[in-house]
C-alpha cells in the first residue's frame, strides 16, 4: 500500500521471492505506467520492474484476499490512510510497516499507530528495517534487512515471503529497537548532510555517525529496546547507509541546508519525503519525556524548525561539556 520508491521496490522483492504482490498506487497514472510499461517513472525512472507485479489505484482491489498487507506511506499520513483502508483489511492479515518515522503529536511508532487504528494485536504487526536504499534493491543489488515482530512465527513467515537471492532478511523480536533505529537515523543523516554541505570532512562525519548511534541507543534503552539491536542492521547498518549514500534523501536534504539553502527552498525541491524533518520533533519530544540527552537531534530541530543558522551547528555541538563516551541509560 504505497507506490513510492520503497513500496514499489519491496513489492518487486516479494514477487521475486515467489510471493504474488499487488501494488496500490494512489494515482491511477502511476498504476497504469507500472502495468503497461513495467516502470515507475515517478519514483524509479529507468528501472525495469518485474512483469509479475500488478498495480492498481483501487485500495479494495489491492487488499482483496491479502494475507499480508505492507504499508509504505509517509509516516505522518499513515493514521489517515489506514483509517480509510481499515474496513477493507482482510481479517487475520499480517500488517507490515516499511515506514521509518515517529508520529507528530502522539510520538507513536508506526507499529503503535497500526495497532491503534486497526485493533490488531502485536503478534499481527511486523516491521521491516535496515540499510535498504530502494534504488539499489530495485536494481537487484545485494542487501540485507531485519524483519521484526513480537511473534516469531509471523516474523519467519515474512522472512520467507521476501527472501531472494539478492535480498536477505533476518528476524528480530525487538520491534521497538528496529523502529527507533529506522526513525532516528534519518535525523542523524540530515546532520551528516549538513556537515558535508558545509565542506567538513570525514572525521566530522564519522563523529556524527558514532555519536548519533550513541544517542539512538540511549533513547532505545529508555523505551525498553534491546541495545544489541543498534549494533545490527536496523541500527548501525541503516545509519551508515543513510548517512553516507548520495541516494539518501535525508542526507541530501541536509547537504542542501549545509550549502546555505533556506529550509523552505530545500523542502520545495525535495521530491520524496525526508522523514527526518518532521520526525525530528517527535524524536526530541520522546527524548525529553524520558530524560534522554540527544544533542545532535536537538540541534537539528533548532535548525529545521526554530531558525538556528547552520553556521552555528559545529560550535554548538563541540562546545558541550566534556563527558565520558558512555553515559546515561
Amino acid at each position: 500500500m504505497g507506490a513510492g520508491s520503497w513500496g514499489t521496490t519491496f513489492a518487486q522483492v516479494l514477487c521475486d521471492a515467489g510471493t504474488p504482490a499487488v501494488l496500490y498506487a494512489r494515482r491511477p497514472e502511476v498504476a497504469k505506467g507500472i502495468n503497461a510499461g513495467h516502470e515507475n517513472v515517478e519514483y524509479l525512472p529507468g528501472i525495469e520492474l518485474t512483469a509479475a507485479m500488478r498495480a492498481t489505484a483501487d485500495p479494495a482491489e489491492a487488499l482483496d484476499g491479502a494475507d499480508m498487507v505492507v504499508l509504505a506511506v509517509p509516516a505522518q499520513s499513515l493514521r489517515e490512510n489506514l483509517a480509510g483502508w481499515a474496513p477493507l483489511l482482510p481479517p487475520g492479515a499480517l500488517l507490515v510497516s516499511l515506514i521509518k518515522g515517529i508520529e507528530l503529536g502522539s510520538c507513536n511508532r508506526m507499529s503503535e499507530v497500526i495497532g491503534q487504528v486497526t485493533g490488531a494485536p502485536a503478534d499481527r504487526i511486523a516491521v521491516v528495517s535496515g540499510p535498504n536504499l530502494s534504488r539499489e534493491i530495485a536494481r537487484r543489488e545485494y542487501a540485507a534487512t531485519v524483519v521484526a515482530c513480537a511473534d516469531t512465527a509471523a516474523a519467519e513467515r515474512l522472512q520467507q515471503a521476501c527472501h531472494t537471492g539478492y535480498f536477505r532478511p533476518y528476524t528480530n523480536p525487538d520491534v521497538i529497537g528496529c523502529e527507533l533505529g529506522g526513525a532516528v537515523k534519518n535525523v542523524i543523516a540530515i546532520a551528516v548532510g549538513v556537515a558535508t554541505g558545509m565542506g567538513l570532512g570525514d572525521n566530522t562525519r564519522a563523529s556524527l555517525i558514532t555519536r548519533g548511534l550513541a544517542e539512538t541507543t540511549r533513547l532505545g534503552a529508555a523505551l525498553g529496546a534491546d541495545q544489541h539491536t543498534f549494533a545490527g542492521l536496523a541500527g548501525m547498518g541503516d545509519l551508515v547507509a543513510t548517512c553516507t549514500s548520495p541516494l539518501s534523501r535525508n542526507r541530501t536534504f541536509g547537504e542542501n541546508l549545509g550549502r546555505g539553502m533556506a529550509i523552505d527552498e530545500v523542502i520545495a525541491i525535495t521530491r520524496q519525503t525526508a522523514e527526518g524533518v518532521q520526525s525530528s520533533l517527535s524524536v526530541l519530544e520522546l527524548a525529553r519525556r524520558h530524560s534522554v540527552e540527544m544533542p545532535i537531534t536537538e540541534v537539528m530541530v533548532a535548525v529545521m524548525h526554530h531558525g538556528l543558522a547552520v553556521s552555528k551547528v559545529p560550535a554548538l555541538l563541540t562546545s558541550r561539556s566534556a563527558k565520558p563516551e558512555r553515559y546515561g541509560v
